[in-house]
């Protein structure tokens, strides 16, 4: 009886325990979002601005004959995820080889390696993409698509190879001796014995790489790729509503990188990656 009525007790107070962060989380983001809203209608207000926010639907998608089809930012979004998917596979590649050939005993590849880093990682994007885009692109005969996809992907690569040889120099020696030790060859023992490891330890930091990719995906713009952020700026021309379509692009892009996040949180959770 007295355990009966001791755990009546406790439960709530676990239970309070529990909820309390989530209530008052959510409680700031309303006061915050309240808050923005109040800004913005005072800010327009003082413009004399109207809002037009009944107008955004239809540049998202319509209906004809009864069949939904997406408009122009749903359009772009999907050009967008294109060049991001593809460029955060080729991200992925560039980066694990160039932290192989970081760790690598060849001296050539070192400073290779070395050398890619620093060159990309010191310099701006749109500087790269200018390059590759007015004089590589032409000489190689690169398509925009092609471009836009190779220079994200080199950009990315760089900072993301960094990542992948910080997970590596933290798996103990020990592991890669267990491999020559079983007969595994070098590619055998990277695929399942170290690269398991490592991304479970890289997996936070490979997380804000992907979504540092989704967003510096829309300055292939500038290339007149129809991405998102073309199709918002061809929007704002046609419309003159810059408010209501800027603050659209950015709330999808927000959508998208929290799902990104999400994701991953569930992915560290199954994949049981210790907290920090």
């Amino acid at each position: 009886m007295m355990l009966n009525k001791t755990f009546s007790t406790a439960a709530p107070s676990v239970g309070y325990r529990i909820l309390k962060p989530v209530l008052s989380g959510l409680l700031q983001i309303a006061v915050v979002t309240l808050g923005l809203i109040w800004l913005l209608n005072a800010g327009a207000e003082a413009m004399n601005y109207r809002w037009q926010w009944y107008r955004i639907p239809q540049y998202l998608w319509f209906i004809d004959d009864g069949e939904w089809f997406p408009a122009e930012l749903l359009e772009g979004l999907f050009v967008t995820l294109k060049i991001s998917a593809v460029s955060l596979i080729f991200t992925l590649l560039i980066g694990l080889v160039t932290a192989l050939l970081r760790l690598s005993d060849s001296i050539v590849g070192r400073g290779l390696a070395r050398g890619y880093i620093e060159l990309i990682r010191n310099t701006p994007l749109l500087v790269q993409i200018y390059l590759l885009y007015f004089v590589f692109g032409p000489v190689l005969g690169l398509e925009r698509f092609t471009t836009a996809v190779l220079a994200l992907s080199l950009f990315q690569g760089a900072y993301t190879a960094e990542i992948f040889r910080a997970g590596l120099n933290n798996i103990p020696k020990g592991q890669f001796e267990a491999c020559s030790s079983l007969g595994l060859s070098a590619i055998d023992g990277y695929r399942f014995v170290i690269l398991p490891q490592m991304i479970r330890r890289i997996l936070p930091p490979l997380t804000n790489e992907t979504v540092s990719l989704v967003k510096n995906s829309s300055i292939v713009s500038i290339m007149a790729i129809f991405d998102l952020t073309t199709e918002g700026r061809n929007i704002v021309a046609d419309t003159a509503m810059p408010f209501e379509v800027w603050f659209t692009v950015a709330g999808i892009y927000l959508c998208v990188t929290l799902m990104l996040s999400g994701f991953a949180a569930w992915l560290e959770h199954k994949m049981n990656v210790p907290t920090q």
